[in-house]
């Protein structure tokens, strides 16, 4: 399946970067630092007397994120092919090390650092993974057919990373690693029955998570019927539902959201498109989610025309981490999915969530670059 999905005869090497793709992401951006001092402004001004508490990090870690993202873009992504191996021993490693010394917070141990300043080591897994995987696919294309030789390695590795993090616990982190490794693997070329033998074991899997964990029950039970525990378990999703349906087509306004009055918990990260509907409406989250849109197509358009297997591969695992993650996180808020902690990329307040997102934007523009895609 690799070299059919490229097209190098439309190649120039040494051109320009995706500039489509680095619109979108400005934008997305500055979208984001807006609307992370909207949902933010009551809850930074009540707990820590500053209405600008969150936005003000926000924007700091935009403009280090969009650095890096410059940077990165600067480097032939062949590096991280050599470095590959190296660079998912640091991840694992950060992922054992987090167990140990974590910092707790929201009931997962999933921070390294002190205080407010830290960083998640699965944010970086999620990166350093997918170019392990790119790099091991690439190696093994000849081998994708074969259930033990092609399937179980990568797999395998992506299980391990995924164990570890459930030992935080981290559901939401698992899922998208889960989810970027099955479209990488089916780009590769895996077997479709060796992909239904993992869906039919990931199913008991899952149960097995959720009969381990209460309070994963508990979110199933919240999303068939959050409306019998208005008070409890299906709390957060009737605000959020609130939120979207009070916007109706044109929103509230900006800066004029009810359900940021701390009715909904934490409205600046995983529930911002709550947000977003109610201030924006309709017209804002459809903007929004077309921004998305465009973004993973400049991303599939990059990998059909990356000049290798490993760019293709490694094009494929950040447009597919992205698009996982939107997805996830959209359907928990319209309450399409059971209820996980996952931020929406590039809008959503976090650091680590989005310098490690826009270093893997940086390495999709070098490849872009060097794919030289014409329109």
């Amino acid at each position: 399946m690799f070299r059919s999905m490229s097209a190098s005869s439309n190649r120039a090497p040494g051109s320009s970067p995706d500039f489509t793709l680095i619109g979108v992401i400005l934008l997305l951006l500055a979208f984001g630092v807006t609307m992370v001092h909207s949902a933010s402004s009551v809850i930074s001004a009540t707990r820590f007397q500053d209405a600008f508490y969150f936005s003000k990090r926000q924007l700091i870690w935009a403009l280090m994120g969009v650095g890096l993202m410059i940077w990165l873009s600067r480097i032939d992504y062949h590096v991280w092919r050599k470095h590959a191996p190296k660079i998912a021993l640091a991840s694992y490693a950060l992922l054992v090390l987090v167990l140990v010394v974590g910092v707790n917070r929201g009931g997962s141990k999933a921070w390294l650092g002190i205080g407010s300043l830290g960083i998640q080591p699965s944010e970086f897994a999620k990166l350093g993974l997918v170019m392990f995987l790119a790099h091991l696919l690439a190696e093994s294309k000849d081998r994708m057919h074969s259930f033990w030789r092609g399937f179980v390695p990568p797999m395998g590795l992506a299980l391990v990373a995924v164990g570890l993090i459930m030992l935080e616990p981290d559901l939401g982190q698992s899922v998208v690693i889960m989810g970027t490794t099955l479209i990488m693997l089916f780009v590769a070329g895996t077997r479709w029955s060796h992909l239904a033998s993992l869906f039919g074991a990931g199913a008991v899997g899952f149960a097995g998570l959720v009969a381990m964990a209460p309070y994963r029950m508990d979110r199933i039970y919240a999303f068939l019927d959050p409306w019998k525990y208005p008070l409890g378990k299906g709390y957060q999703i009737i605000q959020s539902l609130y939120a979207l349906g009070s916007g109706g087509i044109l929103g509230l306004g900006l800066g004029h959201s009810r359900q940021k009055f701390l009715y909904l918990p934490e409205p600046q990260t995983d529930f911002i498109f709550s947000i977003v509907g109610e201030e924006l409406g309709l017209l804002g989250t459809v903007s929004v989610l077309l921004l998305f849109a465009v973004l993973i197509w400049r991303g599939i358009r990059t990998a059909l025309y990356a000049p290798d297997d490993f760019g293709t591969l490694l094009a494929t695992g950040i447009t597919g981490m992205i698009a996982v993650q939107v997805l996830i996180n959209i359907g928990v808020v319209t309450g399409s999915i059971p209820a996980t902690g996952i931020t929406l990329p590039f809008i959503s307040y976090g650091g680590s969530s989005l310098t490690l997102l826009l270093s893997g934007v940086g390495i999709l523009l070098n490849i872009s670059k060097q794919a030289g895609m014409v329109e």
